[in-house]
């Protein structure tokens, strides 16, 4: 950029509570935002309330100008981007950007990903890590091209995933630092110091898809460092999940923490074996101790609390 003091000016694209804490910090760092680009409001809830996004309560207490566009490529959204003049385009967890968008600003368009590509590109990829069980994942800055998470890389940051993290406990650590890769993404291109690498992309890489019912559901045949995996992987949403069957009546339920008991034992696979307060699932390596469990239509709670009102039979198990 031609002015050595400018910040560059930009327009802010992101959806959720990652986002905005990005959005936050360019805040504070007195980045000059043009507009604010998010997520129509949707109904959520029990009753069905109109709900603002993450990003959008953020603008609006910082009174930005907001776009909600449906349709990316409507004409008098390009138009009004067009008339904004922006530096550059900053995107932070929302959906893939058509051409006519990403390439409007004269120094592009940048995206911030959560883990180090090129691994994990997809949707997903703070669970998918913990899923398949990594020790470390990072950050990636990028220049936004025609296909998903593929652009030229601008700069990464290591995380390290310790033993204990789950999928919430792993986006709070990737916020703090995407925030402040963000930051210096931006003065980078500002000084002009900042080249981007492309990325080596073979067939080899793990992939983060978009999270469904098929690929959340626990698959009891695996081994027990993988059932406790995935679950650190889907917590707290959406949830790794099971069907099960007590009392004759099958259902679903959410395991949403557990640890794994190594021991031998002649009880069928799949059980659910009830021993004081604590609920076991039998693996043909031992036993899922399960520490919290969501049962249908019900709260996330321990064991100990949900045997206090509820009796699984004595043929009680997973499916």
């Amino acid at each position: 950029m031609n002015k050595k003091n400018r910040l560059p000016s930009l327009v802010f694209f992101g959806t959720p509570l990652f986002a905005s804490h990005c959005l936050e910090s360019l805040l504070d760092a007195n980045f000059k935002i043009l507009s604010v680009v998010t997520a129509p409001d949707r109904k959520a809830g029990r009753g069905k309330k109109l709900t603002s996004s993450s990003v959008k309560q953020l603008a609006e207490s910082f009174e930005l100008p907001i776009f909600q566009p449906i349709n990316l490529k409507e004409s008098k959204f390009i138009s009004q981007l067009t008339e904004l003049k922006a530096d550059i385009f900053v995107v932070v967890a929302f959906r893939m950007l058509p051409k006519v968008v990403w390439s409007l600003p004269k120094f592009g368009s940048i995206n911030l990903h959560a883990s180090l590509l090129p691994n994990y590109r997809g949707a997903a990829p703070i669970n998918w890590v913990l899923i398949n069980g990594e020790k470390k994942t990072g950050i990636t800055t990028f220049f936004i091209d025609e296909k998903i998470d593929s652009g030229s890389i601008l700069l990464q940051k290591e995380v390290s995933i310790d033993l204990n993290d789950n999928a919430g406990s792993l986006h709070d650590k990737l916020v703090y630092q995407g925030a402040t890769l963000i930051i210096a993404t931006l003065k980078g291109i500002q000084s002009g110091i900042l080249n981007s690498r492309k990325q080596n992309i073979t067939k080899s890489e793990f992939e983060a898809p978009k999270l469904s019912a098929e690929n959340t559901k626990l698959e009891w045949g695996a081994t027990l460092i993988m059932l406790k995996n995935k679950i650190k992987g889907l917590c707290p949403y959406p949830g790794a999940w099971s069907f099960f069957e007590n009392n004759g009546i099958q259902g679903r339920l959410k395991i949403l923490k557990a640890e794994t008991i190594y021991e031998k034992h002649s009880h069928p696979l799949n059980k659910i074996l009830v021993k004081g307060d604590e609920i076991y699932i039998t693996n043909r390596e031992g036993y899922l101790n399960c520490i919290e469990i969501q049962l249908p239509n019900k709260k996330r709670m321990s064991s100990k609390t949900l045997l206090n009102g509820y009796k699984f039979d004595s043929n009680a198990r997973v499916l």
